[in-house]
């Protein structure tokens, strides 16, 4: 679907968000030329208006964005762009051109780097040998976690508690790759429920 370019004077908004945390990186703009270029070499290019020319993301810095997927909003007017970034967004050196650097959307990234573990058979990794002990070893880690975070919880030190139930999410996620479902999945069961 082409956007309606005629709405912004030949330039669409174009919104880069990370595809594995959902984090909003920055904002560019786009006209017709930019967005072939961008479907094409599967790299952001942007609309600069200040050069006033075609500007690909990461032409000097290296920091490209590898564009994931494309979609338009429900006005034709303005793009989400999911991308796989090679570098910080910011020309600051920040992630994200907004001050939204925070937590939310980590466990997506957790959930590739331990993928990513395991599908490589890193020998040096402790998630890839958990992985590779079995379905019982790692159900069984997960228990043990969970025990460890009740009994924290009766206590009053929150560092332990913190830290306790980070081990908990983290072996749970180990069981999620061992039973070859995605976090994603069980977010749907949540939001279902959340009606």
């Amino acid at each position: 679907m082409t956007p309606d370019f005629k709405k912004g004077n030949g330039l669409v908004p174009a919104i880069i968000q990370d595809d594995t945390t959902l984090q909003v990186l920055m904002l560019g703009f786009m006209n017709e030329e930019a967005l072939t270029k961008t479907r094409s070499e599967k790299k952001v290019t942007f609309f600069s208006r200040s050069k006033n020319r075609l500007w690909t993301k990461g032409e000097t810095s290296g920091n490209y964005f590898t564009v994931m997927d494309i979609q338009p909003d429900c006005d034709n007017d303005t793009l989400l762009i999911k991308v796989n970034p090679k570098g910080p967004a910011c020309h600051t050196g920040a992630k994200a051109c907004f001050n939204n650097d925070t937590s939310k959307g980590f466990l997506y990234a957790l959930e590739q780097t331990i993928s990513d573990r395991i599908d490589s058979n890193d020998e040096n990794s402790y998630t890839n040998k958990l992985y590779r002990k079995g379905i019982n070893k790692i159900a069984q880690k997960v228990g043990e976690e969970a025990v460890e975070l009740v009994i924290e919880a009766k206590d009053t030190n929150d560092a332990l508690f913190k830290n306790e139930a980070a081990d908990l999410i983290y072996h749970f996620m180990v069981l999620l790759k061992a039973k070859k479902i995605k976090l994603e999945e069980i977010e749907k069961i949540l939001m279902e429920r959340n009606k």
